[in-house]
Parts: structure tokens; sequence; C-alpha cells
């Protein structure tokens, strides 16, 4: 007997669940190797950059939407929120500060929630359009992500960070969707950023960690023009 997804799901789609798998794998590695975790959710972000190109090019299934943000929770929702908190938490005793020790973990766990709901009104309002209500996961994860890998995102930042971030993914600020070139010259940086090693992948991340933020806060007035 054939699995039910034979003949339902198409390209798009395995690319997807493939970025959902990195979601995982990015969140058993958080734990223990905070730079190769973060290489993992950038790697998961041009996966799903990469599922909206086929989906466009040999066209989508009805189950695309649906499975884009599933994998997305793990990918770009709980994830990015165990690296942040694996790394606040080995550098706060809860002992020594249990205040601290508990926004470690009261922060991320918020980011995730806020994810979820994110991702949810996106794909009951925003799927189908060129643009979308609020900061979006995966650039939210991005910004975390190249935070750690440029060196100098301390704990105490990534923290707050993820507070920030957690609170605009659910505003009512309009982001443009990238235009296809923007889409390409970005993903490169993240290809560079994920494969260098040393400082000339320092280098790398923070020109992702630049160009995140520069859409981040410059995106909603200026890209359109």
């Amino acid at each position: 007997m054939q699995p039910r997804f034979v003949g339902r799901l198409g390209l798009a789609d395995a690319v997807t669940v493939g970025n959902a798998m990195l979601g995982f794998l990015a969140a058993f590695v958080a734990t223990r190797d905070a730079a190769l975790a973060a290489r993992i959710v950038l790697l998961a972000a041009v996966l799903d950059g990469l599922d909206g190109v086929i989906a466009r090019r040999r066209g989508g299934t009805l189950a695309g939407p649906y499975l884009d943000s599933l994998a997305d929770v793990a990918s770009f929702g709980v994830a990015p929120a165990l690296l942040i908190a694996s790394r606040a938490t080995n550098a706060w005793s809860f002992g020594a500060d249990p205040a601290k020790y508990a926004l470690a973990l009261l922060l991320p766990a918020i980011y995730v929630a806020m994810a979820v709901t994110r991702l949810g009104l996106y794909t009951a309002y925003d799927s189908d359009v060129a643009e979308t209500k609020g900061v979006p996961s995966t650039l939210a994860a991005t910004v975390l992500s190249a935070g750690v890998l440029a060196g100098f995102v301390g704990p105490v930042l990534l923290v707050a960070l993820s507070g920030l971030l957690a609170a605009l993914m659910v505003t009512q600020i309009t982001y443009p969707d990238l235009h296809p070139q923007d889409a390409l010259v970005m993903g490169l940086v993240q290809v560079l950023a994920i494969l260098l090693q040393g400082r000339p992948g320092e280098v790398f991340a923070f020109a992702l960690l630049f160009l995140s933020l520069a859409y981040l806060v410059f995106g909603p007035r200026f890209y359109w023009t």
C-alpha cells in the first residue's frame, strides 16, 4: 500500500519537509554546538526560499502552504529559540541569578508562541499576496543565527533580540516580499556564511546580519521604492 502523500505532494513539498527535518537537527544540536545549529537554521532558510521558487516554476499543491508553515515552526520557531535558551542558560547559573535564568527561558518560549501565531495568520491571510504583516519568522531566525555566527552577539543581546522579534512578528507592520534578485543575493550570502569557517565565515555572517537588519528596519518604508 502506497503512502498517502504519493501523487498528492510535489517537489516543492519535499523540499519543505526537508526544511522541517533541518529544524529538528538544529534544535538537537543547539545544546551542543551553537555555531553548527545556527548554520543549520540558515540552511533551512535557504530551503525555505528554494521551495517557493520550485512551487512558482513547477506548480504547488493544496497542502503546500500548510506544510510550509508547519516546517517553519520547527526551523524558525523552535530551533532558534532553543539556540538562544541554551546559550543563555549555559552562561547564567540558576543559583547565581534565578531572574536572568527564568528570562532566558521565558523570552524564547514567547518567541516560539509568537512565531506559531504569526505563521498561522500568514497561512490564513497572507500566503497569496506579495506582502505580509509582521516580521517574517524566517527573517527573525536569520537575524538570530547570523548574530551567533558573527561572533559578537552575546547571551544578553540574543535574549533581548528574541523578545523584540517576538513582538515584531505579530505587529501590523507590512513587509513586502523580496524581489527575486534580492532573494538570490541574500541566499548567496547565507550559503557563504554557512560554508566558510573562521574569519571569512564571520565576515559573511556579519554581512548577512547587516542585510537582514537593514530589511527589518527599512523594508516596510523604503523597499517598495
